[in-house]
């Protein structure tokens, strides 16, 4: 079992960077593939970016590639997202998910924290 719980969500303007952060209860965090998914209003979850298990690999969505970093601090049990370069349609929760597979359908994602917001404005 693992409990995830984000936070660094909040208004920024566009061009401005935050950097959201997701803390894993559990000893076993080193054994997921971590990921960030995104839900803007009226959409559907979308994935954001994944990292594998030691942090070496890593894949994004097109959409963010080049303004967006995810890394993995495993002896601190913690995953971060740098996003740069922000935009309005940014705008969405931010989740991140634990899963025992490496890729970018939400589905194959066990655990899922609540969620933190991302407000770009223009």
């Amino acid at each position: 079992q693992v409990q995830l719980v984000e936070s660094g969500g909040g208004l920024v303007q566009t061009g401005d960077s935050l950097k959201l952060s997701c803390a894993a209860s559990g000893r076993t965090f080193s054994r997921y593939t971590m990921g960030w998914f995104r839900q803007a209003p009226g959409k559907e979850r979308e994935f954001v970016a994944h990292i594998g298990r030691s942090g070496g690999s890593t894949y994004y969505a097109d959409s963010v590639k080049g303004r967006f970093t995810i890394s993995r601090d495993n002896a601190k049990n913690v995953v971060y997202l740098q996003m740069n370069s922000l935009k309005p349609e940014d705008t969405a929760v931010y989740y991140c998910a634990a899963g025992r597979t490496y890729g970018a359908s939400p589905l194959g994602y066990d655990y899922w924290g609540q969620g933190t917001q991302v407000t770009v404005s223009s």
